[in-house]
């Protein structure tokens, strides 16, 4: 399975949807750093919300083979700047998290039109909660159908 780092604003379902992912209980709960699991890297928003600590994502998706930029589709703003891509020489793909709580098409469309602008080449409309779209995704990144756990240590210590 490729190793994804998640990168989107503060709030927008990072954490949740590594913890669906990684096949774990859904817990809501901050990121404060960088966290390393088997699949994923989680990074906090506030990497993406301050400039000045763009370096901080620089290196820390050193470690992966795809970029996933992360967007709630019920957020209605975003700080994922137009051809973020840009900034890594790695495949990204995009992921609208939030899906069963859109209000309209307008919420996904714009959520959509984000991830394409700041250079999501694919792009994936996901709920965490109910599981919607995540073995689409787990496809993607190569991984097994939702629901069949992988055995392993899911943080990754000692490897």
């Amino acid at each position: 399975m490729k190793k994804a780092i998640l990168i989107g604003m503060s709030g927008c379902g990072k954490t949740t949807l590594v913890q669906r992912l990684e096949h774990e209980e859904l817990a809501y709960a901050k990121t404060q750093t960088v966290r390393h699991y088997v699949n994923f890297i989680d990074t906090p928003g506030e990497y993406l919300e301050h400039r000045h600590l763009y370096r901080a994502l620089i290196i820390s998706s050193a470690d992966a083979d795809e970029i996933g930029l992360v967007q709630d589709c019920a957020a209605g703003q975003t700080w994922i700047p137009p051809s973020f891509g840009t900034t890594f020489a790695k495949p990204i793909f995009g992921v609208v998290t939030k899906t069963d709580l859109a209000v309209g098409d307008e919420q996904l469309e714009y959520a959509r039109s984000v991830l394409e602008t700041g250079g999501a080449a694919r792009v994936f409309a996901v709920s965490a909660f109910t599981g919607d779209g995540v073995p689409e995704l787990l496809e993607y990144l190569g991984g097994p159908p939702a629901g069949e756990a992988q055995s392993a240590d899911r943080t990754g210590v000692g490897r």
